[in-house]
Order: C-alpha cells, then sequence, then structure tokens
C-alpha cells in the first residue's frame, strides 16, 4: 500500500524545482519503506529498503500491481485504500500484510499523502510485524486463560454442587441413629460433633455454590459480619481437630467488632488460617493461636499470629500467596489455603501481608477497605 509521512507532505510541492537539494539520500539512508506511486496502482519510486524487506528486485515491484505484492485476505481494504487516496482522502496508520518473495508474511503501518495534480500518492511504511505478533501471542494467552477460567469455573460448580449429596446422606443416617440406644457419653458426644461438622459442611458448601453464581453476575455479596460469631462457627466447624491438636485461642475484637465483608469469604479466610496454624505447628508445641482487630485511619485490620514452624521469608517472598505453593513436607499439603485466603482479601479490594521466621511464627496482617 501506498503512503507518506505528513512531513513529507510540504516536500512534494517543490519535487520539481531546484529549491531544496536531492532527495535520493533521503531515499536510499532510510530504513523505512519510502514509496511514491501512482493513481494507477503501480509504484514509481521506491528506496532500497523496500525491496531488502520484501525480497523482490526494483524491476518486480514496478511491473506488476501493487496488489499482487499484498495478502490476499488484505486485497479489498487495501484496494477500498487506494481508492480513498485518488479521491485526495489521506491514509493514516493503516495496516495490511505483504507476502515475501520467500512466502513470509510481513505487517507494514502505512502513512499515505496523495497529490492530485500529479496523480500520485507519497508514502512511507513501518515493519510492524514484531509488533503484531506479540497482539497475536497476547489475544491468544488471553483467550487460553477464558478458556480454563471457563473450566475452573465448571469445575467450582461442579464440586460444590456433587458433593452436597453424600452430605445429604450422611445427615439422613444421623437422623435415622437411634441414640437413646446409646448409653456412652463420649460416644454420644462424638455423633454430636459429626452431626454439627456435616451441617456445618453443608452450609458450607450451600454458600460457594451462591457466591459462584455472584460471581458470574460480577456481584460478590457483603454484609455486616460480627467477627466473634463468624469464628466461632469455624471453630465449630472445627472443633475435632482443634481438641486433638489442644489449640488455643488468645482473641480480642474489642477495638473493632465487626466489618462489611462476605461472609463466606470471610469464613473460608478463618477456615484456611486456622488449619494451616495447627498443620504447620511445631513438633511437641501446642499451637496458640491469636486474633485481634485494629483501627489505622479509614482501614480496619485483623491481625493473626500463631507459634508455628513459620516460613523463611528470604525463601518464600512472592511465592507465599501463589497458586499450588508448598513450603513445608505435609502429606496433607496442597498448597491452595493461603492461595484462595489471597484471593478471598483482594477481590473485594484488601490487601494482606506476611511476617515470619523459621521456628518463630507467623503473622498475617489483613487490611478491609472501608
Amino acid at each position: 500500500m501506498l503512503e507518506v509521512n505528513p512531513a513529507l507532505q510540504n516536500l512534494t510541492r517543490f519535487a520539481d524545482t531546484d529549491a531544496l537539494p536531492s532527495l535520493d539520500p533521503f531515499f536510499d539512508l532510510s530504513h523505512d519503506l519510502l514509496c511514491i506511486a501512482g493513481f494507477d496502482g503501480y509504484f514509481k519510486r521506491i528506496n532500497p529498503a523496500v525491496s531488502n524487506l520484501l525480497g523482490y528486485t526494483e524491476e518486480e515491484l514496478f511491473s506488476r500491481p501493487i496488489n499482487d505484492f499484498v495478502h490476499t485476505d488484505d486485497k479489498d481494504v487495501t484496494q477500498q485504500g487506494r481508492e480513498n487516496l485518488t479521491k485526495n482522502i489521506p491514509l493514516l496508520n493503516f495496516e495490511n500484510r505483504y507476502v515475501k518473495k520467500n512466502g513470509e508474511i510481513v505487517w507494514l503501518s502505512w502513512t499515505s499523502m496523495p497529490m492530485e495534480s500529479k496523480q500520485l500518492v507519497y508514502a512511507i511504511a513501518k515493519d510492524v510485524t514484531h509488533k503484531k505478533k506479540h497482539e497475536e501471542d497476547r489475544n491468544k494467552l488471553i483467550t487460553d486463560l477464558s478458556t480454563i477460567n471457563g473450566e475452573l469455573k465448571q469445575l467450582n460448580y461442579t464440586t460444590s454442587h456433587d458433593l452436597r449429596s453424600p452430605v445429604n446422606n450422611l445427615l439422613s443416617i444421623f437422623s435415622l441413629l437411634d441414640v437413646s440406644k446409646i448409653q456412652d457419653e463420649e460416644t454420644l458426644e462424638f455423633i454430636e460433633i459429626l452431626k454439627l461438622s456435616t451441617e456445618n459442611l453443608k452450609e458450607t458448601l450451600n454458600k460457594y455454590v451462591d457466591v459462584l453464581s455472584q460471581r458470574e453476575t460480577q456481584s460478590i455479596g457483603t454484609q455486616t459480619l460480627d467477627l466473634k460469631e463468624t469464628l466461632e462457627t469455624v471453630i465449630l466447624s472445627l472443633s475435632a481437630l482443634i481438641q486433638n491438636s489442644k489449640t488455643n485461642f488468645h482473641i480480642n475484637f474489642d477495638e473493632v467488632a465487626t466489618i462489611k465483608f462476605n461472609k463466606a469469604y470471610m469464613e473460608s479466610i478463618f477456615l484456611n488460617l486456622i488449619s494451616n496454624s495447627i498443620k504447620y505447628a511445631r513438633p511437641d508445641v501446642p499451637p496458640i493461636i491469636s486474633l485481634r482487630t485494629k483501627r489505622i485511619k479509614n482501614f480496619t485490620q485483623l491481625i493473626f499470629s500463631d507459634n508455628g514452624q513459620g516460613f523463611d521469608m528470604e525463601q518464600v517472598k512472592d511465592k507465599i500467596f501463589g497458586f499450588n505453593q508448598k513450603f513445608h513436607n505435609h502429606s496433607d499439603s496442597k498448597g491452595i489455603g493461603l492461595y484462595l485466603v489471597y484471593n478471598h482479601i483482594t477481590n473485594m479490594g484488601g490487601h494482606i501481608t506476611l511476617d515470619s521466621k523459621p521456628n518463630a511464627g507467623a503473622t498475617f496482617i489483613i487490611t478491609f477497605r472501608d
């Protein structure tokens, strides 16, 4: 396609006079593609950069219509652009593909100015193939990520939905169980714990399905949460794990007792942080978990600390909240918990940081947006 830099527009007025020096060095030395073409669709003059890029000799380029060198899919739009030029309509940043002599395809970005009185077009083009390749790779990546995201959504729906059936089956078994025939108090206590845990699991799965539906419509529901009540719900669901590990809690929500947040997200945050603290406790050292709130200017902070194995921050650095990242040798470690915590918080506009040392516990500071 024929096109010219606007800076050449004034020069073309004097192309046939002696007022300016020869333009030959300008043509010969430029790395951009410089062309003069006729309204008849043929090259009249080109600089060496055109031949060097396309691989054709000047004779070959002059002997055939310009559209012969244009990619098949771009011939129509290029012809339309050329017709506009003949109507004295410039082309600015016009992009099309040319086919080199060796069959390779190059993208060119043209600026073309018509000179109606001489039936000529003055044009300059830049090779933007590299930029187009980057755009193509980026678009492919976006498409792939969109596909993966859709598959993950479907997996989340399926998992959350299908797990409810066996949970409902467990609850049915509890309803059929005649506890009046059981005399052992400890057994009765265990049955009650199992029943409560199963009911909490069912409620959690239902909330996950609701949250996924809200995410689908880009609307994450929020409400004013009582932190103590929310925490107690999670502690109840983990009661057996907490009792077996002899975990102690130090809780102080006096400074800030409530926050506006998504309930399912908040329960998931508590659940993952607490279960991690118990899972990665130091050998023979009962877990101690501290939770407190703090108000700083216009932000609410939740500080969660434990006395567990901790992390070597030099090693984990920015990977700590990454997907499928594991930093301790534990058979039950999946590298998902902190990833979920991070995404729950950031999706709601919050922020989380970690301060930790090996065998000195970990402190997570969660900052909530008002």
